[in-house]
């Protein structure tokens, strides 16, 4: 029997249904060989989905909803797991139970004594206790938000698995209206970082992803105002997609430019310091806070931290510039590309960073980030190392592993672009 797409595409569901359960009984243990080598074998499962997806213009509707129900099963047991102990999400707890006791998040430092009765056993393993939050005012209302209805981890996961599906809801929308292949949500759906990241550690990211996803099907029904206001709380949540604004430009009006800019402010009143805006430890970050990153790495050496961090902002303006030029229609990788070069030139890259170009990786010219969310896998293995008493550095053959896989990505598509014949 011949297998058909649409029979592959179950096959490597299952694949990776069955891998990532696996991996979620070693969530405890991430960076060892039992938590990455199943996570790895999801990552090429996932890809070879992918390539499905670009060979099958089309997929019965019975294959899309058991795929989104595959990606819904997986989901479930890393919701179970408790995150890790400094996982990011007990800061997120922090913020939003000092907030409702009137103290502000980006003055107080949770490793104060004066502090320390105000800790609760999900709280007092947070990481980097020595420095206030450096989250922007949206992620600080979300956390109060959350934390108000339920003071726990669990609460938070269970919003960010919200934000998730909610993605999945808005780019079925976005591909309909488009006319491309509703099957494309698979891409965005069944990526594994989504369930280690957003299902499992619990991220804010998704939230500023669905926001981002939430302005650009607003720009493409040119409902303007809605599109800016969005784009304007995405980047009060993670300030990231700041660098797609050129994509805005003549696609919204002034006056709704200045309506998202008043949004943003007043999200910041409540954190006013002395008729300051905060900042936390967003300073410390630039200046301290390394993983994964050698472009920055590379610059540091010459320049300072905070003028190699503008430099990373404008390398994805610039990219947006140049993309903005070369197209007036809407395109999903004109939102990805900017992102991604920002990140590549960024002190920090950590797996869930690349949440934000997950629902935008719909074409050729974005498989090269494709991979890059499966080739990132490795760099889990500096937890690892840091259980053994190893230095928090990504060892330079993870990085060659990783930059060198989206390299040649990128020039096998160059290349095919040039040698396959031209088709009307």
């Amino acid at each position: 029997m011949k297998l058909t797409p649409s029979h592959r595409l179950y096959g490597l569901g299952a694949i990776l249904l069955v891998a990532l359960l696996i991996c979620s009984r070693k969530s405890g243990n991430v960076g060892e060989p039992s938590f990455i080598i199943p996570l790895a074998v999801a990552g090429i499962a996932y890809l070879l989905g992918v390539r499905e997806l670009f060979y099958t213009p089309r997929f019965p509707r019975q294959v899309i909803v058991v795929g989104l129900v595959l990606a819904a099963l997986w989901h479930i047991p890393f919701l179970r797991q408790r995150p890790r102990p400094d996982d990011d999400i007990h800061r997120y707890v922090w913020d939003g139970r000092v907030q409702r006791l009137g103290l502000n998040p980006y003055i107080v430092v949770p490793n104060d004594p004066v502090l320390a009765g105000l800790h609760t056993p999900e709280t007092r393993t947070l990481n980097n206790p020595e420095v206030p939050s450096p989250y922007p005012a949206g992620a600080e209302l979300f956390f109060r938000a959350v934390t108000a209805i339920h003071e726990s981890v669990f609460a938070l996961k269970i919003a960010f698995v919200v934000c998730d599906f909610a993605i999945v809801f808005v780019l079925l929308d976005i591909l309909r209206r488009a006319g491309q292949g509703t099957h494309w949500v698979l891409a965005y759906a069944w990526n594994p970082l989504l369930a280690v990241e957003v299902g499992g550690s619990g991220h804010i990211d998704i939230v500023g992803v669905l926001l981002l996803l939430v302005s650009a099907a607003a720009l493409e029904r040119r409902w303007r105002r809605a599109a800016a206001v969005s784009l304007g709380l995405a980047v009060a949540v993670k300030f990231l997609p700041i660098v797609l604004l050129p994509l805005y430009w003549k696609r919204v009006r002034l006056r709704d430019g200045a309506l998202a800019a008043v949004v943003v402010g007043l999200l910041y009143v409540p954190f006013l310091d002395h008729g300051r805006i905060p900042t936390g430890s967003l300073g410390t970050y630039l200046q301290r806070f390394r993983f994964n990153d050698p472009v920055f790495a590379v610059i540091e050496h010459v320049a300072a931290p905070q003028l190699v961090a503008g430099l990373a902002v404008l390398v994805g303006v610039v990219t947006a510039i140049w993309i903005r030029s070369k197209s007036t229609a809407h395109s999903a990788e004109a939102f990805a590309w900017p992102m991604a070069a920002s990140l590549l030139c960024a002190p920090v890259v950590y797996p869930w960073y690349l949440l934000w170009l997950l629902p935008f990786m719909r074409s050729a010219s974005t498989v090269p980030l494709i991979v890059w969310t499966v080739s990132i896998i490795p760099t889990y293995y500096v937890w690892h190392l840091r259980t053994i008493g190893r230095p928090w550095v990504v060892p330079g053959w993870i990085m060659l592993l990783e930059f060198g896989s989206v390299a040649m990505a990128g020039a096998i598509i160059v290349y095919r672009r040039f040698t396959r014949p031209a088709v009307a």
